[in-house]
């Protein structure tokens, strides 16, 4: 999903202009994108003159270092703390959990074709 970079948002509205569904708006002088009503055409990447309009595999290594964050948090709750076994359940846990949402990923992505 398209994300605006604030460092590098002029407030130009450019993009704001540009959104054929009026999924931009401008917040503290800086472009914001309502990812709920966004219909994912790209305009905004396109006319943005300071590329400040971002596509979110940028934010990957922070999406992963945050998931990371959180096992560490369950980890370290009193349930789980020095506790091995039950760490080494949650773990099993974890990896089910993340294995669920890339099998809903890669399965959404097979079906893809079957929609156009």
């Amino acid at each position: 999903m398209p994300w605006v970079k604030a460092e590098d948002c002029t407030g130009c509205g450019v993009c704001i202009g540009a959104c054929p569904v009026g999924a931009i708006e401008k917040q503290d002088a800086k472009a914001i994108i309502d990812n709920e009503e966004c219909i994912r055409c790209g305009l905004c990447h396109r006319v943005c003159p300071s590329d400040a309009v971002r596509h979110d595999a940028e934010q990957i290594p922070a999406q992963v270092e945050a998931n990371l964050a959180w096992v560490r948090c369950l980890l370290e709750h009193d349930y789980y703390a020095n506790d091995p076994e039950k760490q080494a359940w949650l773990m099993k846990r974890m990896a089910k959990h993340f294995t669920k949402d890339l099998n809903v990923a890669k399965q959404t992505l097979e079906s893809l074709d079957s929609l156009a």
